[in-house]
């Protein structure tokens, strides 16, 4: 006789499908939850989580200074976090924003070297910006076509990427265009953003890409293709798409929208080229796109919290004299909480039950 099959302690369902408001309390509660565990931090080190907590919103939102420069925070989160949107979509995974800002930084900079002086302010902006877009379009192009044509690993091919375009430009930065110890001369006045309500105009043109990116993945032809091969590659090709050149297009939609955000964060925040353009935005922007469920318009809600919690949590090294890395603890936890509530909102755990060989189910 075979032996008798155990029912496993624990079994993992896929669920059906989960009321909306269901799924949102469930996130809701993930929030509290990284909220509980970033007090347990907050008193560790010997502080107040209330008073910890006062400071971060204060620090971010306590006055028009500190609004703006959350804002200035959020604004390279949101383009890239759009920028990456359709590649996701399609399940190409694009990990290389950091390298198509960079690029798109670097291109708009070598426009502002050629022409500054010689152009009024609006046209020499305007070349920058589209240099800056052909830039970053190409460097997202690059892995796009060697994907298509022998179909590299493009999660390996775009990360690496990266490190070369950031390499350039660090070279860049202490040999032919340094002007200071391995910096770089600050932008012309000419070459700079203008500000619009106290901020650089990269604002309007982030909100400009995110109604733009919602009617071209919901309602366009173009988006229709990217959800097709996202959903299957073979079904793609048996409805007639040519794949590889939609991948190409869309990585080169990507990248150029990223190396805007490069040419946002050059010449309006920075105003002056360096290896660190980029500064992790394009990682943490992969975060954002997930939470937000690729929806451009919950993107901007999901950009400006990450962006609070940013500026807010640095105010408490100042305020409470705390390390900075309880700062990133905090907003680790928070990050780590809400995308681990995914799971549960697309799986339920099962449990086998005691009595009768029943099986309850966790809900």
């Amino acid at each position: 006789m075979g032996e008798k099959t155990k029912t496993p302690l624990i079994r993992l369902a896929k669920r059906d499908g989960l009321n909306p408001s269901a799924a949102w309390g469930i996130r809701l509660a993930s929030i509290l939850v990284a909220l509980l565990l970033g007090s347990l931090v907050i008193l560790i080190t010997g502080n107040n989580p209330f008073e910890a907590y006062g400071i971060i919103v204060n620090g971010a939102l306590g006055s028009e200074v500190f609004v703006r420069q959350t804002i200035k925070n959020a604004i390279p989160l949101l383009g890239c976090a759009i920028a990456i949107a359709p590649c996701f979509k399609m399940r190409f995974w694009n990990i290389g924003a950091e390298g198509q800002i960079t690029a798109g930084a670097l291109a708009a900079t070598f426009i502002m070297r050629q022409m500054v002086g010689k152009v009024p302010s609006v046209v020499l902006l305007l070349a920058m910006g589209l240099a800056a877009a052909i830039g970053g379009g190409i460097w997202g192009l690059i892995p796009a076509f060697f994907k298509a044509k022998w179909n590299t690993n493009e999660t390996l091919f775009t990360l690496m990427m990266n490190y070369i375009i950031i390499g350039v430009v660090s070279w860049l930065q202490i040999g032919p265009w340094t002007a200071n110890q391995g910096r770089m001369a600050q932008f012309d006045e000419a070459a700079c953003l203008p500000k619009v309500m106290n901020i650089h105009c990269g604002w309007i043109i982030v909100l400009v890409l995110v109604v733009f990116m919602f009617i071209y993945m919901k309602y366009s032809k173009h988006g229709y293709e990217i959800s097709v091969i996202g959903d299957s590659e073979n079904t793609a090709r048996y409805a007639g798409m040519n794949v590889g050149y939609i991948m190409m297009r869309t990585m080169f939609l990507s990248g150029a929208i990223c190396g805007i955000v490069g040419f946002i964060v050059a010449s309006g925040a920075n105003n002056t080229l360096s290896a660190e353009v980029a500064n992790g935005v394009g990682f943490t922007s992969i975060t954002v796109a997930w939470l937000s469920q690729l929806n451009p318009f919950v993107m901007i809600a999901i950009s400006m919290m990450l962006a609070v919690l940013e500026k807010g949590t640095s105010s408490l090294n100042t305020w409470l004299a705390v390390p900075a890395s309880v700062s990133d603890i905090i907003i680790g936890l928070l990050l780590f909480c809400m995308l681990g509530c995914e799971f549960f909102i697309n799986y339920k755990l099962i449990f086998r039950s005691s009595h009768n060989g029943k099986e309850g189910e966790a809900k």
